[in-house]
């Protein structure tokens, strides 16, 4: 019956994390959500709106970041059964970006507007070509895993979790983090940026690239030489000079 529960429990979980990602297109794309990183709260004033809106962001960034770390794993799974540690923490990611999305205050100040449509166009295409890279990154290094699913699924089966052995298919081979690459491209690509926006994406990079340092040092240490010798080779979220030469 444990078994069966935490399965349902990893379930729901990623469930969670599908219906945020969904809301998160529409948020930063100001598409087909009633709150938007642009519109849908009545307007505070900025010395209102931009340290409740970097509040938050950090509510976010830090549990997001610190729960995705060794030693806190190792304390979290005293008390967490470590099959459900990973959709502990999508869970967790997915209802915080919910509170995010649902308090959220706009700061409607106009940065750029672009009318060319060809510009317009321009942008769109590379908003939506951000998500794609987003969902493809994290197939090519095994989504259910990284989402919690292949955890709880081994769980109810009665087998033991292995971790996903080192790859680097597709972009990776030039790019050590592309889904990041995704994210930062859909955040700014807009044809219309607020201060708002701004807000959201100059944030979201800070946090991006100090998460990301950890993330490596982590990675150096768990992988070794082979992890040193890819970081020669592949640039962090753009291709290096010499991913490109091959």
């Amino acid at each position: 019956m444990s078994r069966i529960l935490a399965l349902a429990y990893g379930v729901a979980s990623y469930l969670a994390f599908l219906a945020s990602l969904l809301y998160a297109v529409g948020f930063v794309g100001d598409l087909l959500v009633p709150r938007s990183v642009d519109a849908g709260r009545p307007r505070s004033p900025m010395g209102v709106a931009v340290p409740v809106d970097l509040l938050l962001l950090g509510l976010f960034a830090v549990p997001h970041s610190v729960m995705a770390r060794p030693w806190f794993k190792r304390r979290w799974t005293r008390f967490v059964p470590p099959p459900v540690e990973r959709s502990t923490y999508v869970l967790t990611s997915s209802l915080l970006l919910g509170l995010l999305f649902w308090q959220w205050r706009p700061i409607p100040i106009v940065i750029w507007h672009i009318d060319n449509p060809v510009g317009r166009w321009l942008m769109g295409a590379i908003f939506w070509a951000g998500w794609a890279l987003v969902l493809v990154s994290t197939f090519l290094i095994d989504h259910f895993d990284l989402f919690g699913l292949r955890q709880v699924y081994l769980h109810a089966t009665g087998r033991p979790y292995t971790p996903i052995e080192f790859k680097t298919p597709g972009p990776y081979r030039y790019v050590r983090h592309p889904l990041m690459t995704g994210f930062l491209l859909a955040f700014w690509a807009t044809p219309r940026m607020t201060a708002g926006h701004l807000l959201f994406a100059g944030a979201t990079t800070v946090y991006i690239l100090i998460a990301l340092r950890f993330e490596e040092r982590y990675l150096v240490g768990f992988h070794g030489e082979r992890y040193e010798a890819y970081r020669e080779q592949a640039g962090m979220l753009l291709p290096s000079l010499k991913s490109r030469k091959q």
